[in-house]
């Protein structure tokens, strides 16, 4: 059964695990959420026409799809259309609800045989990329997990028809792989905190070097990440808490 291609994005993810991290196929294969079959088919053919990491300078995706299978993008791109993407980047930033899926199946509605949900979002980001410049960070594979709680809560339904109850979405994402974990909890509090990052650890099935939250002095979860249990909880899988302002 032949393999779904890559996007450029996952394979220079790929080329750079392999030869940046030297880290082996299984572990690229569950790093990027892909199949090992997958790795290895994106490594021979990298190694058939001579690519290797790091990737020649102004080397864009671009580039690399026209090095890896030989043919300019614009041969079957221009047949499709394009997506208005400086409007959709405005609906993103006015709009915290609206994501990328919704908006690909906007664009799908208007558009039967436009981009596919992938293409469309490699797409947006190297458009993005060309907007002002900001801080790039490079994440180790398993070195960083990040985590919060989403913003708004959600009502759970009771199936005999009782009370709907709001709860909290708990989100943890692997910094190098955006490799996520979610799940509801009823509340926030130090229990809720703790058994989220338990269960995501058993999901993951590994520990990372750090746990990163998005920390705001004098919020909830700055008050959590200080606390006594959380910090023996820490001690006890060997992790540290960052941060991330």
């Amino acid at each position: 059964m032949p393999t779904e291609r890559l996007s450029m994005r996952k394979f220079r993810e790929v080329l750079r695990l392999r030869f940046e991290l030297g880290l082996s196929q299984d572990q690229i294969a569950r790093s990027c959420s892909i199949s090992q079959a997958s790795v290895s088919n994106c490594l021979k053919r990298a190694r058939a026409v001579g690519v290797s990491w790091p990737l020649p300078k102004g080397w864009d995706e671009a580039r690399l799809e026209e090095a890896l299978f030989r043919h300019p993008l614009h041969r079957y791109e221009t047949r499709r259309p394009t997506p208005d993407f400086a409007r959709l980047h405005q609906e993103l930033q006015s709009n915290r609800h609206l994501t990328l899926q919704l908006l690909w199946e906007e664009y799908r509605q208007s558009y039967p045989d436009g981009y596919g949900y992938s293409r469309f979002c490699e797409l947006y980001h190297r458009w993005r990329r060309h907007l002002d410049v900001v801080l790039r960070h490079e994440h180790q594979a398993g070195e960083k997990l990040f985590v919060d709680y989403a913003g708004d809560t959600i009502a759970i339904q009771d199936p005999k028809g009782g009370p709907a109850h709001q709860a909290s979405i708990f989100v943890a994402v692997l910094g190098a792989s955006n490799y996520t974990y979610a799940e509801a909890t009823w509340g926030q509090g130090l229990e809720d905190w703790l058994g989220a990052h338990v269960r995501t650890l058993e999901f993951l099935g590994a520990v990372p070097k750090l746990v990163v939250p998005d920390f705001v002095p004098g919020n909830k979860i700055g008050v959590l990440c200080r606390s006594p249990l959380c910090a023996q909880r820490l001690r006890d899988v060997r992790q540290a808490c960052s941060p991330v302002r």
